[in-house]
């Protein structure tokens, strides 16, 4: 093949020579540097979810529309010498999906290359309300087939389950947590909360938190009842530390005190719960803005939102013995414009914590950095100016890599979501 042939054969596979543009890189005043992390999910893709494998590879998923009816959840991989494998691969598409802005899909994988996920999966309520299921499926050859799905529960009730965490539980077995409404009386009782109630009806029992394990023959195991009342619809979140998972989750008591607290596994038994810090925010209806936490060893950061005494404020903690304990929190942002949907991590040199934050200019996405044990602030970094507003723009999802944060957000413009991200490098 002569050159001018092989440079127009070339030039055909790069779809006309036309070159990619290179992502746009800033650096802040402390010398971060943030580059553009352009994700490969079409337009009205939203619900993102980001995890880090145990070979290092960064898995992100998202809900799309796939046709007039139906939705599809996708997801693909980011490995360490990159870039995106991107071309996605698509795990479920269903008409009964559930696409919700709080309420999102997650996937991870454990150490034998198994790829986890879950959804939400839309039933009918006895009383005529929405009821949904948990429901999990696993890849053995990275995406290409999955496995039937099975629901994580056994109650056999058509009420609401959901708000999952995922952790690794074995080489080859995965640990979920998640909310189930099994107590409440029906899927209406429940739902209430979405709408600013308190998610009971009389006679009806609360939320709870549950957990268990599945293995890669689709064996549920384990299954257990982690706390009998907590708040009807705040995320939950799970980091493993050296002593075990750590789960973290808003509570709820019989006079509606919902603070964070941390529960850890041990051996076969989860001990009981532990206030992170005692806000006492109470409140008649559920925040929808769940904690978040990751740890590394023993050391373990939660942050979280509360609007304790009328202030609202997004809170980091840290705790040296795997979540036992914890010091007294620092307060990240205070302020009637903190919208809190928190996300955050961990490694070595230092806590990230990323939230939103809207006021009469729009909605805004800022990451801290802080010393491990957050003795001191290292910088403050404003990520983006978003167009959307309200809910619409979901929860940011953060994970570090080799001392690199990863920042994955929704944004909505002309009543569409698309996905962005960034990556954030420290200075060195």
């Amino acid at each position: 093949m002569n050159n001018a042939l092989a440079t127009i054969v070339a030039c055909a596979l790069l779809a006309g020579c036309q070159q990619v543009p290179r992502p746009e890189t800033t650096t802040d005043a402390a010398g971060n540097t943030l580059t553009q992390w352009p994700v490969p999910a079409a337009a009205g893709s939203a619900q993102p979810d980001l995890s880090l494998a145990p070979d290092g590879r960064l898995l992100l998923s998202w809900i799309k529309p796939y046709d007039k009816s139906r939705h599809a959840l996708q997801y693909t991989t980011f490995d360490r010498q990159g870039p995106w494998q991107w071309t996605p691969k698509t795990i479920a598409v269903g008409a009964s999906m559930v696409v919700n802005w709080a309420d999102t899909p997650h996937v991870a994988a454990t150490a034998d290359g198994t790829i986890w996920a879950h959804w939400l999966q839309k039933t009918r309520g006895e009383d005529g309300g929405a009821a949904y299921d948990v429901i999990v499926t696993h890849s053995v050859d990275d995406g290409l087939t999955w496995s039937a799905p099975v629901r994580a529960h056994d109650d056999g009730k058509a009420v609401e389950h959901g708000f999952v965490s995922f952790w690794p539980a074995a080489r080859d077995r995965l640990g979920m947590a998640w909310l189930d409404g099994r107590n409440t009386g029906g899927a209406h009782a429940a739902h209430a909360a979405h709408d600013g109630g308190n998610g009971t009806a009389e006679g009806a029992g609360m939320m709870s938190l549950r957990a268990a394990t599945i293995d890669t023959a689709s064996r549920i195991a384990d299954a257990v009842e982690v706390d009998p009342s907590v708040c009807d619809c705040c995320g939950t979140d799970v980091a493993v530390t050296a002593r075990g998972p750590l789960l973290v989750y808003r509570d709820r008591t019989d006079n509606e005190i919902r603070d964070i607290h941390a529960t850890r596994l041990e051996g076969d038994a989860w001990r009981a719960s532990r206030v992170v810090h005692a806000d006492g925010w109470k409140i008649a209806a559920c925040p929808v803005n769940g904690p978040a936490v990751a740890a590394a060893g023993d050391n373990a950061v939660v942050a979280w939102y509360s609007a304790a005494g009328d202030m609202p404020k997004v809170q980091l903690a840290y705790s040296v013995d795997a979540g036992d304990t914890f010091a007294a929190p620092v307060q990240v942002d205070a302020g009637e414009a903190v919208q809190g949907r928190v996300d955050v991590a961990l490694d070595a040199k230092q806590a990230w914590v990323a939230w939103l934050r809207e006021d009469a200019a729009g909605q805004s996405l800022w990451l801290a950095r802080y010393a491990p044990d957050l003795s001191r602030e290292l910088s403050r970094t404003q990520v983006a100016k978003l167009q959307g507003r309200g809910r619409a723009t979901g929860f940011p999802k953060l994970a570090v890599r080799d001392g690199e944060a990863f920042l994955v957000w929704t944004d909505v413009a002309a009543g569409v979501p698309q996905l962005h991200g960034m990556r954030i490098a420290p200075p060195r």
